[in-house]
C-alpha cells in the first residue's frame, strides 16, 4: 500500500494515496471538491469514509447544524473546525442532511432515520451501529 503524502494544489489540505483510492484531509474554511455538498474531515475517501470510521457501511457523511457543512463523523469535524459541534436542529429535519457516500444522494433527517440501514437509493448498507450516537448528529 502506497502512504506517501502529497500536498494538493487548492484544495485546502493533504491528499493521501490509498491503493487507487484518494483519501483527503480537508479543513476549514476549505471543502472537498470531489463532493457536490460542502464536505471535510480527516483521511475522507471518494465514499466519505474517515481516519475514524473506515468499514465497508461507514459510508454517509452528516451535515452538521452549527456550520451547515457535511462531515463523516464528530471526530472529523472536531479536527477540521475551531467550533463547538452542534446537532442537526429538529425543526430542520425535513431538510437533506445526510450524505449517501456511495451514490451521492442527499436524505432528510426524517429519511435517513426511516431507513433499514441501508440508502432508499441505492440500496448500499449503512453502518447500523450509528443509531447508537444519533443524538451527536441530530437534536433527537
Amino acid at each position: 500500500m502506497d502512504t506517501s503524502r502529497t500536498d494538493s494544489e487548492g484544495d485546502g489540505g493533504d491528499a493521501v494515496a490509498d491503493g487507487d483510492r484518494e483519501r483527503r484531509t480537508t479543513t476549514a474554511p476549505d471543502t472537498d471538491d470531489r463532493f457536490a455538498v460542502p464536505l471535510r474531515g480527516v483521511a475522507v475517501d471518494h465514499e466519505t469514509r474517515c481516519a475514524h470510521w473506515n468499514s465497508a457501511v461507514d459510508v454517509v457523511a452528516l451535515r452538521f447544524g452549527c456550520c451547515g457543512t457535511y462531515y463523516p463523523c464528530d471526530a472529523c469535524h472536531d479536527a477540521a473546525t475551531d467550533h463547538t459541534a452542534e446537532p442537526w436542529p429538529r425543526d430542520r429535519f425535513d431538510e437533506p442532511a445526510v450524505l449517501c457516500g456511495r451514490c451521492r444522494a442527499r436524505l432528510s433527517v426524517r429519511a435517513y432515520l426511516d431507513t433499514d440501514d441501508a440508502c432508499p437509493r441505492c440500496g448500499v448498507a449503512f453502518n447500523p451501529g450509528c443509531r447508537a450516537h444519533a443524538d451527536r448528529y441530530f437534536d433527537i
